[in-house]
């Protein structure tokens, strides 16, 4: 489900300078945010709104946040009226950072965001163990079997299958990453929660929220959000209300609507 719903049609001119062959600049009517998105690559999806939405504000000045798996740079983008400090994104495929780097630039944010373009396996090369606040992640939800059929897009097939990475790597690095009491925020398939969660407490990553989002009111969640705390007391797990899409004439409904065109007065 694409979240392109606010195409910019009439770009000035100093947004032209942003933009390569092939790329346009979006831009979610909820948001003063403005992405640059190519359809030869992919654009952010439902998924990345809701992760962002999912995550607690937090004001304080000293703030690290980390994305990873950043893609195009959305889910942290969007995450500029949440989180204050310094927000780093890292993503592996250099198109995908070079984009982010630009949507960073566009948007006048380059004091507080960095791209690290690297294998988040090696961010401790850049980004120091136990010093993070906030790590959200958007991850590759499928994993990479012989058997799973590929988009022949490169750059859909690594975003969405574990070509270049994990579970367990991710659940590693977000713990290694972030502070004791440190938050983390994923946005998941539901039919791999078992694993997920055997996974998380493997990394000392105690999950204390749980939302299922429902495609309509009478379908199977097909995606979850998940909030853990590193080194979190047990217990005390939350499964919040799913939230429901799009109701029986395919239209979204009030909270979806809202987070992507803004609430009407």
């Amino acid at each position: 489900m694409q979240a392109t719903l606010s195409e910019v049609n009439k770009m000035d001119e100093d947004q032209f300078k942003y933009i390569k062959d092939d790329e346009r600049i979006d831009q979610l009517y909820s948001q003063n945010v403005q992405i640059i998105q190519s359809p030869s690559v992919f654009s952010f999806s439902l998924d990345a709104v809701l992760l962002a939405d999912f995550v607690r504000p937090n004001f304080k000045k000293a703030n690290l946040c980390v994305d990873l798996c950043a893609g195009n740079g959305a889910v942290g983008l969007f995450l500029n009226d949440k989180i204050a400090g310094k927000i780093y994104e890292v993503e592996i495929q250099p198109k995908l950072a070079d984009m982010a780097s630009r949507s960073i630039d566009l948007n006048h944010l380059t004091d507080r965001y960095e791209v690290l373009q690297m294998d988040i396996a090696d961010v401790y090369s850049k980004i120091k163990k136990d010093s993070v606040d906030v790590v959200v992640c958007n991850p590759p939800y499928f994993g990479d079997l012989p058997t799973s059929k590929k988009n022949p897009n490169s750059y859909l097939a690594i975003a969405r299958h574990e070509i270049k990475t994990n579970f367990g790597i991710v659940a590693s690095r977000m713990s290694g990453l972030l502070k004791m009491n440190g938050h983390g925020y994923l946005v998941h398939r539901p039919d791999r929660l078992s694993e997920i969660l055997s996974t998380l407490s493997l990394h000392r990553l105690e999950p204390k929220r749980i939302r299922f989002i429902h495609p309509k009111k009478e379908r199977d969640a097909n995606m979850v959000l998940i909030e853990v705390i590193k080194d979190g007391k047990p217990g005390g797990l939350k499964i919040i209300p799913p939230l429901v899409v799009s109701g029986d004439n395919d239209e979204y409904g009030l909270e979806v609507s809202e987070l992507l065109y803004g609430k009407h007065k």
